[in-house]
């Protein structure tokens, strides 16, 4: 502490020299000194320091008055709260000091100051703010001095817009001062009063509030004078734009006012209020709707406003004619140089009129989808008329009205994962497709104009329209070719302006047929080609992926061509083999350069036999390099896979050891590229191959087959499957690492889907290779031998005898997927001895159990595996119902009867195996064994349950392919499936229900009007039954039932939202939130007619809750729960894929009443309000005072003393899941200043546990990045979870 006296001591002596230089560098290391975090001062530190900065605030030089301010900022947290309040007085005092000099350099102080206080409102800033408020709110109400005021109007706004919240005893005082100035006589004042109330009105009251609007109409209605008149407007529009969320009630007296002053003769104030117009549309929404039209008739009125200049001459110009876009570009060079100009001198303001209508009419585009019919009928054909204007600013603002038209017309990213999504929008798609003729003939003038904002505008435009409609410019390519010549051209344009050429031309390539480019390429490639060349790595870089493109469209492989490509061969080559030959351009011309030559060679390599021995060891070169490799080994795939078969040999020798090396890189793109890269190479070039060649790559794969990496274990598992095919001697030695990988991996309860089916392909390509010690008995045995090593306690890998088994049951689902595929490769005298041996173990555990007394270490149905007396049983079942899908076993005496013997046994396991075994014996042989299992389900009652799963698994495996053979038993399976839609057990109606569903898929114009009629019935059950078959129609993919359920199918079974049943409107909402998400288009349309419906079954119903006494106790049970919890996962659904077709302000007043519901609703809408504060942020601020109440009272809420441990767990897991919403909310602009928000913000931070939770919550929020928040929580395990009835409290 002596040690910084002294410094700072000596450093003060220094600063009172005479000498400027002195005095600067001693302020300057004073200023170094007070940034060290590690600084403390003494008392007499502190007030001499502070004495002196002031004193050089005064000081003759100017730049030690400078540096003496800056040191203010850090000084502020280093001293006590008394002397930063000197600072302040003195500043304040000094503000309105007659120098001029002074006051401003006192004026930027009291900014620094302000800028460096704490945001925490702690007791130092809230005192600190009250002193200057007090001091500068005197000084804007004297008047006496312009400057002070208008310095004093700034510090006022950055004091409100830092710390608004804490002079709310001020706000009456500060607006009080502040409306006078809006009738200041000086500009200048009333635009820095317009800003000053703007950040005053996000922390006041509702009184203040409505007092400064209820001003601001008054004085409106008086219409004194022009500028004043003009000054109110603006600032009712920074009001709206600040405050819009609580501007909403005041619309309705605000709008016919600006309405009506819009039509007075002055371009200001017309300008004025269309900007007030454009604040209105994008705060309040809800609120202008009413006004949309008349707005959106102004700004159409206004957007050609133009009495100076007459368009018509210049309308029927041609773009290759001397002058239209020249002459017209000349006049706005004069404008922008002020030169005297016929049509643009300073007088003119009616551009600023016509780019607030543009600004206005892109704000209305953008917030009302639901006009876009009518926007394509009124606005559309105005603003491409308006593509001629003359200044370039307006034009930039009629392009971007339009693009905005543009992106509301492309579908969503949910949307456009339904294939008839488009249907919603046939409408505007189709008026927009009339309208391409018209929007390409005014682009392409525009295109050549030698305004480059202009003609990236064009581009920008033209690429969106691609984006809604692709191909569209098929047929206008030829119009399109000059201006891009143009753009591309030296002298023309700058190196922006080539980017977004050169990336126009990529799209239009990649989204149009190539036959429609043939004509031009002569025409498009040397601009290209001379980029490619362009010293700038950037366009280089953009041309080689053109170039790429380029060589797909003028010889596209997939489909010849009769065009001749052969005269842009050698060009193409040439320029690119520049690039790739350099080594020191940047990275990623050079990864494009390596990408363009792989594609050349790829599609024209036939071409270039001769230039082959060049460039491919510049590729091997590449391969080398650690930069490049990954690009490299992407380009050779495309050549390898080539159908023109190039001749690689000169380079496989040294490249394969090379690929070999890849597979140990800790690089996973690099490993599943060089994998797919072999397996390419095996397939097209085998006999190139030797065995010591590809012992390079094999002795790399064993690592490779792992769990940990699926996707890898896959893309090994398909290399494997082509060596054992085409090259099968290869494997000899290296069998011995691999099987035992192989055989690891089959155990893992993570293999599936595409993994299993690329295991199943190695076994098939196994057995047929035929290699010594793999035949089918020995892969066999080593399969099974798996399960038998599992069930005596001696697993394959390290497992001592006695130990719990490791097999998990869904490994011998894969397990006897592998047998089956290959006993299938056998003939079929040797697989039906393979099912004889299956069979005799079933019996034998059928045996087994029928015994009174089941064997020791017997496992439970719910345990992860089969106990070991079962696990041989259950995989005998599996594998013979994964052979029956393939093979015919009717043969096999006595099959059906065996297995439904295994129906008996207490284990679950070998029941759902043996109803898994049925099915699949069945769907091997429809006309032996379905009429077996209908037969059994009619008799025998009390394996119903069971048999329909069996009958389940043929439906779903006939109604996958097609269903052909199951047509002639449909009228057999659907009578029995009705008889037992009315079951008493839910889990048997369950089966049921995706058994219709699944048959209806089959023939659906038949037996989806038969599922409507039921629709009808009397029973409840049987309406619940039919109505969740509909959810089993439904997939995300095309299927022909998809046409009727849009023609009013749909309709109908959503009618059931109106049931009595409570149980038949659940099922009717998971119905419609399956389709939500699989396929939006199926109920896009119905939204008007369910949405209320929804609505309704999320409020709490009195009639359906009841208390059920449980001895001294009273349970109260809420029947009504489990409807409500699916009425708000459909709303949650709907804000992925229906969100431009909901009123928000409605879907928000019941998320409210959702947070104020059971836990598990509660759960939901957290989650809901955390993604609307991302979907919609404007709506949620708008009413985030409603939404705030309930999430404190969460947060706030104590569990009772005697609570059980769960309710201690629920309660915090809902504390956390409110603050990760109030998090998400915290994100929203303007949200911080909110005085709600802001005061439960303070409350959890005053409390130690509240605090640490949400600092936490706050951490792994900005560690995820900018994901969604609803994606982020899910992230985190934060799902809403489905509970039963509410524990039973004890206390």
């Amino acid at each position: 502490m002596a040690s910084v006296s002294y410094q700072i001591a000596n450093l003060l002596e220094k600063m009172t020299s005479s000498d400027k230089d002195f005095r600067f560098m001693a302020t300057n290391d004073l200023m170094s000194e007070l940034q060290k975090d590690s600084i403390k001062l003494d008392d007499d530190s502190e007030r001499k320091v502070v004495k002196m900065l002031l004193r050089l605030l005064e000081d003759k030089n100017g730049e030690v008055q400078n540096l003496a301010v800056k040191c203010l900022g850090p000084l502020v947290n280093k001293v006590k709260e008394y002397q930063v309040e000197t600072m302040v007085d003195a500043l304040c005092t000094n503000m309105v000091s007659e120098r001029e000099q002074l006051r401003d350099i006192s004026s930027i102080g009291l900014k620094t100051v302000i800028g460096e206080l704490p945001l925490a409102s702690g007791p130092l800033a809230a005192n600190i703010c009250r002193r200057i408020t007090g001091r500068v709110s005197g000084a804007i109400a004297k008047r006496e001095d312009v400057s002070v005021q208008l310095e004093a109007l700034d510090i006022l706004a950055d004091l409100l817009s830092r710390f608004g919240g804490l002079l709310v005893s001020f706000h009456p005082t500060i607006l009080d001062a502040l409306l006078p100035q809006l009738s200041s006589p000086r500009q200048a004042v009333r635009k820095r009063t317009i800003v000053a109330l703007s950040h005053l009105v996000m922390s006041c009251n509702n009184q203040l509030y409505t007092k400064l609007i209820d001003f601001l109409l008054e004085e409106l209605s008086t219409n004194s004078q022009p500028s004043t008149t003009r000054t109110h407007i603006q600032c009712i529009a920074s009001i709206c734009r600040q405050a819009g969320h609580r501007f909403g009630e005041h619309v309705e007296r605000i709008v016919p006012l600006v309405a009506r002053y819009a039509q007075e003769d002055d371009d200001e104030l017309r300008e004025h209020c269309l900007q007030a117009f454009e604040a209105f549309v994008h705060r309040c929404p809800k609120e202008i709707t009413p006004h949309v039209r008349s707005i959106t008739d102004l700004c159409l009125r206004y957007v050609t406003y133009d009495p100076n200049y007459n368009y018509d001459d210049g309308d029927g110009d041609d773009i290759d004619g001397p002058g239209d876009g020249q002459r017209m570009d000349t006049e706005e060079d004069g404008e922008e140089d002020d030169e005297d100009d016929e049509y643009s001198d300073d007088d003119d303001m009616s551009w600023k009129v016509r780019r607030s209508a543009a600004k206005c009419l892109e704000a209305v585009i953008s917030t009302r989808h639901e006009m876009l019919p009518d926007f394509y009928r009124t606005i559309s054909p105005a603003l491409i008329a308006r593509f001629k204007e003359r200044e370039e600013n307006v034009k930039s603002d009629v392009f971007h009205a339009y693009m905005a038209l543009l992106r509301q017309t492309r579908p969503a990213v949910n949307l456009s994962l339904d294939p008839d999504s488009m249907d919603h929008e046939e409408g505007p798609i189709s008026m927009l497709q009339q309208q391409v003729p018209a929007i390409v003939n005014a682009v392409h003038r525009q295109m050549r104009e030698k305004s480059i904002r202009t003609r990236q505008d064009c581009f920008s435009l033209l690429k969106e329209l691609v984006a809604v409609l692709p191909g569209a410019l098929s047929d206008h390519i030829p119009a399109l070719i000059p201006g891009i010549q143009y753009s591309l051209g030296e002298k023309n344009s700058s190196s922006n302006m080539k980017i977004d050429g050169l990336s126009f031309v990529h799209c239009l390539l990649t989204s149009h047929p190539a036959e429609a480019f043939h004509p031009y390429v002569h025409l498009l490639l040397p601009p290209i080609v001379a980029a490619v060349s362009d010293p700038f790595y950037k366009i280089a870089a953009e041309a080689l992926l053109v170039l790429t493109h380029m060589v797909c469209v003028i010889r596209p492989l997939d489909e010849p061509k009769g065009f001749d490509f052969t005269p842009f061969t050698a060009e193409l080559y040439r320029c690119t083999l520049v690039r790739l030959r350099a080594a020191d351009i940047d990275q990623e011309v050079k990864e494009r350069a390596i990408s363009c030559m792989g594609q050349i060679i790829c599609n024209l390599g036939d071409y270039l036999q001769g230039e082959l021995h060049t460039c491919l060891p510049i590729f091997l070169d590449r391969l080398r390099n650690e930069i490049t490799r990954l690009t490299t080994v992407k380009a050779l795939t495309k050549v390898a896979g080539s159908p023109l078969h190039i001749d690689l040999s000169p380079i496989l020798a040294e490249a394969v050891p090379i690929l070999g090396s890849f597979l140990r890189k800790n690089q996973r793109a690099l490993k599943l590229s060089t994998l797919t890269l072999l397996d390419t190479l095996v397939k097209n070039y085998g006999s190139a191959l030797t065995n010591e060649l590809l012992n390079e790559v094999t002795s790399e794969l064993p690592p490779l087959l792992s769990e940990a990496d699926l996707h890898v274990a896959q893309l090994t598992l398909t290399l494997l499957t082509s060596i054992a095919t085409l090259l099968p001697t290869a494997l000899i030695g290296p069998s011995h690492a691999i099987l035992p990988e192989v055989l690891h991996l089959v155990r893992s309860p993570l293999l599936q889907g595409a993994a299993l089916d690329s295991m199943l392909g190695f076994f098939r390509a196994l057995v047929v290779a035929g290699l010594p010690g793999l035949g089918h008995s020995d892969l066999l045995g080593m399969l099974v031998s798996l399960v038998h090593q599992n069930n005596s306690g001696t697993p394959a890998s390290h497992q001592s005898r006695g130990t719990l088994p490791v097999v998990h049951r869904q490994a011998y689902h894969s397990l006897a997927k592998c047998v089956a595929a290959l006993t299938v490769t056998w003939s079929r005298e040797e697989a039906l001895g393979v099912v004889e041996k299956f069979l005799a173990d079933v019996r034998k555990g059928t045996a087994e159990c029928a015994g009174a007394i089941p064997p020791p270490n017997q496992g439970s149905a719910t345990s992860v595996s089969p106990g070991r007396s079962d696990a041989e049983h259950v995989f005998a079942l599996l594998a013979i119902g994964e052979i029956g899908r393939h093979l015919d076993l009717s043969d096999v005496p006595d099959i059906g009867r065996a297995i439904l013997d295994s129906f008996s046994p207490p284990s679950e396991e070998v029941r759902s195996a043996a109803s898994h075994a049925l099915g699949g014996i069945a769907v091997g042989n429809l006309s032996r064994f379905l009429p077996f299992v209908l037969n059994q389900i009619e008799s025998t009652p009390r394996r119903q349950y069971l048999l329909l799963h069996s009958l389940k698994e043929i439906i779903g495996s006939q109604s996958a392919t097609g269903g052909g053979e199951l047509q002639a038993w449909v009228p057999a399976i659907w009578e029995q499936l009705f008889w037992h839609c009315e079951c008493a057990e839910e889990g048997t109606r369950n089966v049921v229900a995706e058994c219709l569903g699944r048959l209806t898929l089959v023939d659906p114009a038949a037996l989806l009007p038969r599922l409507q009629e039921s629709l009808s019935s009397e029973s409840p059950l049987m309406r619940t039954t039919v109505v969740t078959a509909v959810k089993f129609t439904i997939s995300d993919q095309p299927q022909p039932i998809d046409a009727l359920l849009r023609a009013g199918g749909m309709g109908r079974f959503l009618g059931a939202l109106e049931d009595p049943d409570p149980n038949v409107r659940r099922v009717a909402l998971v119905a419609f939130n399956s389709a939500a998400h699989n396929k939006p288009s199926l109920v896009r349309d119905l939204l008007d007619t369910v949405l209320p419906r929804l609505y309704a079954e999320t409020k709490v119903r009195r009639e359906l809750i009841r208390e059920v006494e449980m001895g001294p106790f009273k349970h109260t049970v809420d029947d009504g729960l489990d409807v409500r919890k699916a009425a708000f996962e459909c709303m949650y659904t709907l804000l992925d894929s229906c969100m431009d077709r909901l009123d928000i302000f409605e879907f928000l007043n019941h998320v409210e009443g959702g947070l104020r519901d059971h836990y598990d609703i509660k759960m939901l809408t957290y989650l809901m309000v955390a993604r609307l504060a991302q979907l919609c942020p404007s709506a949620v601020l708008q009413r985030l005072e409603r939404l705030v109440d309930p999430l404190r009272s969460t947060c706030t809420m104590k569990v009772k003393a005697n609570s059980v441990k769960q309710e201690y767990e629920k309660q915090d897991e809902l504390k956390r899941s409110a603050m990760r919403a109030v998090a998400a909310l915290l994100t929203i602009p303007d949200a911080d200043k909110s005085p709600h928000l802001g005061e439960f913000v303070a409350q959890i931070r005053s409390s130690p546990d509240l605090q640490g939770i949400f600092e936490s919550i706050q951490r792994d929020s900005s560690a995820s990045g900018p994901t969604p928040s609803s994606q982020r929580h899910l992230r985190h395990g934060f799902h809403p979870r489905t509970l039963d009835a509410n524990p039973m409290d004890l206390s």
